[in-house]
Parts: structure tokens; C-alpha cells; sequence
């Protein structure tokens, strides 16, 4: 079983590069209008559809929870070699959890929360901008 996510955007382009970088894997199809990314760790299907205008963040935020702090940093220091800005926050407290985490904003402001969770907490605290907005949140691999 893989997830489906489909994300509207108003530059194809700028996306299609956004998102090869982000994954890591180019996409498996392009299409006027859409593109196709199939990935295996997580287990997804990404595509990008095409819109002259996207109102608005329609979702709160995506997520790659991984397995060790290690992972985090080795994501953030790849995305940094490729020229993205990483918003770092660790040893943060969100959605009942303490976590360490950064963050990397696509081009039509979809955010992407790349975490490790530490321990469980209660009760819920938002030290974190994950948990400033109550909207649907997607996040892979998710165990605890």
C-alpha cells in the first residue's frame, strides 16, 4: 500500500525542482500540467497538478518522521548542500511529543517538517509551529 498525496501548484517548474531535490528521486512522469513522483521509503505517490491560482496553505503541514536525530541532520545537511533555507527547532515540545525537527517551504508555501520523536509527553505543548495550526496533518512512517 502507498499513500497518495496531490499538491496544487501555480509553478510547475519551480515544483518539479522543489520536490526533486526534497525526495531525492525525479519524478516518473511529467505531463503538461502535472508530474509524478512514485517513491518507495516512504511508500508514496506525490504528484503535482497544475493551477493558475492556489489559495491559501490547504493543509497544516507534511512530515517524514524519521528513525534517529542523526537522520534529521542528515536530511537538513543535504537540503542546506542544495541551497534550501532549514528553520532547525529541536528539543521541542508538539502534539504531545518532545521532538527535533527542521523545516523547508515549497514554492506555493507548503510546509515540510523533516522529525525525530524523542518521548512522549503530556499534557500537549506547542513549543513548535507545528501545532499553531489545528488543519489535517500528514506525516509518513508515523509509530508512536
Amino acid at each position: 500500500m502507498k499513500m497518495h498525496v496531490g499538491v496544487n501548484v501555480t509553478d510547475l517548474e519551480k515544483s518539479i525542482e522543489f520536490y526533486t531535490k526534497i525526495f531525492n528521486v525525479e519524478p516518473l512522469k511529467i505531463k503538461p500540467g502535472y508530474a509524478k513522483f512514485l517513491l518507495n521509503d516512504p511508500g508514496l505517490n506525490f504528484t503535482l497538478n497544475f493551477k493558475d491560482e492556489v489559495s491559501g496553505n490547504q493543509v497544516g503541514h507534511f512530515g517524514f518522521q524519521v528513525e534517529n536525530r542523526d537522520e534529521v541532520f542528515q536530511h537538513k545537511d543535504r537540503l542546506e548542500n542544495l541551497g534550501f533555507f532549514a528553520r532547525e527547532e529541536m528539543d521541542v515540545t508538539c502534539c504531545y511529543a518532545t521532538q527535533d525537527k527542521f523545516w523547508v517551504t515549497d514554492p506555493d508555501g507548503n510546509e515540510w517538517e523533516f522529525f525525530f520523536t524523542k518521548s512522549d509527553v503530556e499534557p500537549m505543548t506547542a513549543e513548535s509551529s507545528c501545532c499553531d495550526n489545528p488543519s489535517i496533518k500528514v506525516e509518513m512512517n508515523t509509530s508512536s
